[in-house]
């Protein structure tokens, strides 16, 4: 099976999924990582800034095996200013190169802009008729994102629970390559926040330790 994971940053991919892609590789699927934006020099990042996220991106990719990896180099946290039909083309040209078969996307509840315009145009690649390889569609959760919505009516409803017992550990020292991203509990981004989520998943599920995704379609 070839399964891709669309991180609108880096260290998304980390906090929704890292124990399921750790499991399906060790399943035999393919794995690719797509990261849609990047830190421009022109946008005002410094060249330290950007050495910094490129070493992490490196040190994330040896540490899961990624099969592909895939930069779309958009703007971080200025997607509103990009054309949805060039986010949209910018993906589908990934998904025509890779065939994923199983999708992991953000929820579209998420707080930040970034990840909800980031649904909106995987969605628009996964229909049928663009891309035929996709048979399965999942949404992740993301600490501090997913969790801070304040609407009622589209939330987070979790029916897909993926035991990682055996890659929790994996997952929580991780968080170290993010360094600065990461800081002490109670801050939502946090080993403690990740162990207990994750905690709370298996509770949800008969499992010590869990990943939960909200399955929005699935072909068989």
């Amino acid at each position: 099976m070839n399964t891709i994971v669309i991180a609108p940053h880096p260290d998304d991919e980390l906090l929704g999924t890292a124990g399921a892609l750790l499991r399906r590789k060790e399943e035999g699927s393919k794995v690719a990582w797509l990261i849609v934006t990047s830190m421009p020099e022109d946008s005002g990042w410094s060249a330290e800034k950007i050495r910094k996220r490129s070493n992490e991106i490196k040190q994330i990719s040896d540490l899961f095996q990624f099969d592909s990896i895939f930069e779309l180099g958009f703007p971080t946290a200025q997607l509103d200013q990009v054309p949805m039909s060039e986010l949209v083309s910018a993906i589908s040209n990934v998904f025509d190169k890779f065939k994923p078969e199983e999708v992991f996307l953000p929820h579209p509840s998420d707080i930040h802009t970034d990840h909800r315009l980031v649904f909106d145009a995987v969605a628009s690649c996964s229909k049928w008729f663009r891309h035929p390889s996709v048979k399965r569609v999942l949404a992740y959760e993301t600490l501090s994102e997913t969790d801070f919505n304040l609407g009622i009516s589209q939330t987070f409803k979790p029916n897909v629970f993926i035991n990682i017992e055996k890659f929790l550990d994996i997952k929580l020292s991780a968080t170290k390559i993010y360094g600065s991203e990461f800081l002490d509990f109670p801050f939502p981004r946090s080993i403690d926040a990740l162990k207990a989520l994750a905690t709370l998943r298996g509770a949800a599920s008969g499992c010590r330790a869990a990943e939960a995704f909200e399955l929005l379609r699935e072909i068989e």
